[in-house]
């Protein structure tokens, strides 16, 4: 199975963030544009959330507030789990199904941001695995 560093490598656009202090608006038109349902929300160089489409929905939308008039940390999930860039695919997608998160950011050895893995990634290269083990034994067994 890939490393954390071979997947982020295979995604493909660089990492994508927003500045805690940016409008809502201005974090939809950054999903909308790179067809994304999450940002990394950061202070600086340092991650310190995350904004969702269901953050959208729960925190602004339902709330009858204005997304050009709020700021994405007023409603940004604060609670941060990462994951160092040395760990394991298996154990990512324990984490986000104990946890019930959809996204990972993962930090270098230095405590930077590698990058950010979504469940989908995770799946993707569960399934690709899988479909590469069956064919190994389609092949073995037939031969």
């Amino acid at each position: 199975m890939k490393s954390l560093e071979q997947l982020l490598a295979g995604k493909p656009h660089r990492l994508l963030s927003v500045a805690a202090d940016a409008t809502v608006l201005q974090a939809l038109h950054l999903l909308a544009k790179h067809d994304i349902g999450a940002l990394l929300v950061m202070d600086g160089d340092r991650p310190v959330g995350i904004f969702s489409e269901r953050d959208y929905a729960r925190k602004v939308i339902l709330h009858g507030r204005s997304s050009a008039d709020t700021r994405v940390s007023e409603v940004m999930s604060e609670h941060l789990i990462t994951v160092p860039l040395t760990e394991r695919v298996e154990v990512c997608m324990e984490i986000m199904t104990e946890k019930h998160v959809r996204h990972l950011p993962v930090l270098a050895a230095d405590g930077t941001v590698a990058g950010f893995l979504s469940i989908g990634d995770l799946v993707k290269e569960v399934i690709s695995e899988q479909q590469f083990v069956i064919g190994q034994l389609e092949h073995y067994i037939t031969h």
